[in-house]
């Protein structure tokens, strides 16, 4: 068996996807997800100018050889055009092995550790009543897990948060927009907002909040405490999380659970962090951390020190990344949760998938592969449109901060 050709397919169903597809001499092919918002193109070239003349005449069946070929091979390891580069390779190669198979991935991974998988959903407001409002609403759908925004007083624009559609955009401009930001505002806001949540919601469902990297480690361990009575499912990424040590000091002043690592791109960005149990949750994701074959492995060092998955799961990864994603919780034994942003009805339309939402559950397929495809000519329907994300700046000088 022989791969015969790959291409690149870009499009913009109301964001930004880049899609890898391989085909092979046998007829069977894979696509797998290369989307790295923002910073898109980046990996349309290295897969077109770097990945594809080396992929072609290969055996697909040598997952783990093309792998460590694209990793160890470049020289320049690492970094995430790199691994999302990889990632797409990797993912298109698992569904082809699994069609091959005839078996949903899942099976070939080693089989079901879990009937369904357990989502969050997004619930934000522009104030605290407004997000009671929206956790209430999402419990109504089912969800057992959910994730409370809100703005805070005094703040123009706060992540997480939208005007319109309860759903947000973060890669919003054709040059990135600048959002304020005020720590001490926030810390003296969210507090109260979810002692409103919780009374609101009760005390079964599941709660989540993002910091998104804006606080440093004591101001984490702080906001930490203040929410421990509120019994959080986590707090994620409460710092930025280049310095890993950084954690001990947020361990050492709360017992709020930690989540963190969407933007991680390998097992060496949390080694220490799983090792030393200063996280709860690993948010590394099938497209940004080498595809599933990598994404095994953080999995499996994250399980001897009792650290769970939590892969990302929003709109900045495609419906590619959501069936493949879906395939690997369904098989590992340390599953957390998954995040869950609904793609638009529009998105949908130009990735075919077999996926399914039902009460706070998602469901992948029984269809042989990881049961997403791109259709093609509707996808040129929609061409590339330059989209950058917000960065954030401190509301009393100007500094910018981390976004």
């Amino acid at each position: 068996m022989k791969i015969t050709a790959a291409r690149v397919i870009v499009c913009s169903p109301g964001r930004n996807f880049v899609t890898l597809k391989i085909e092979t001499d046998q007829g069977v092919y894979g696509v797998g997800d290369a989307t790295l918002n923002g910073r898109e193109l980046a990996v349309v070239s290295y897969l077109e100018d770097h990945v594809i003349p080396c992929l072609i005449g290969r055996d697909p069946q040598q997952i783990e050889d093309i792998w460590q070929y694209l990793y160890k091979g470049a020289y320049w390891r690492r970094g995430p055009v790199t691994m999302s580069a990889i990632a797409a390779v990797d993912t298109a190669l698992w569904d082809i092995k699994a069609k091959m198979a005839n078996m949903p991935l899942y099976q070939l991974l080693g089989g079901r550790s879990r009937t369904g998988v357990m989502v969050y959903g997004h619930a934000n407001g522009r104030d605290t009543a407004e997000t009671v409002d929206e956790v209430l609403r999402h419990k109504e759908e089912g969800y057992l897990a959910i994730r409370a925004q809100s703005g805070v007083p005094g703040l123009n624009k706060v992540y997480g948060v939208s005007g319109t559609n309860r759903l947000y955009e973060p890669a919003d401009g054709n040059l990135p927009s600048e959002h304020d930001w005020s720590t001490e505002k926030y810390l003296r806001h969210t507090p109260g907002l979810f002692e409103a949540v919780r009374e609101a919601v009760g005390p079964d469902i599941h709660l989540l909040h993002d910091v998104h990297h804006r606080l440093t480690p004591i101001e984490a361990g702080q906001l930490g405490k203040a929410l421990e009575p509120m019994r959080l499912f986590w707090m994620e990424d409460p710092t930025p999380a280049e310095n890993q040590d950084a954690f001990q000091w947020i361990r050492h002043h709360t017992t709020t659970p930690i989540a963190v690592g969407e933007i991680f791109n390998s097992i060496w960005d949390c080694k220490a962090l799983i090792e030393k149990q200063l996280i709860d949750y690993i948010r590394t994701t099938v497209v940004h951390a080498g595809g599933i074959t990598h994404l095994r492995r953080i999995a499996d060092l994250a399980s001897i020190y009792q650290v769970r998955t939590g892969c990302h799961g929003a709109t900045d990864l495609s419906p590619v990344c959501m069936g493949a994603a879906l395939h690997f919780d369904t098989w590992v034994p340390n599953f957390g949760v998954q995040e869950f942003m609904p793609h638009s009805e529009e998105m949908l339309s130009v990735f075919p998938h077999d996926y399914r939402f039902e009460r706070g559950m998602m469901h992948c397929g029984e269809s042989p592969g990881h049961g997403v495809d791109i259709d093609e000519k509707l996808a040129a329907k929609y061409p590339y449109q330059r989209a950058y994300l917000p960065v954030n700046r401190l509301q009393h000088d100007g500094t910018l901060w981390n976004w």
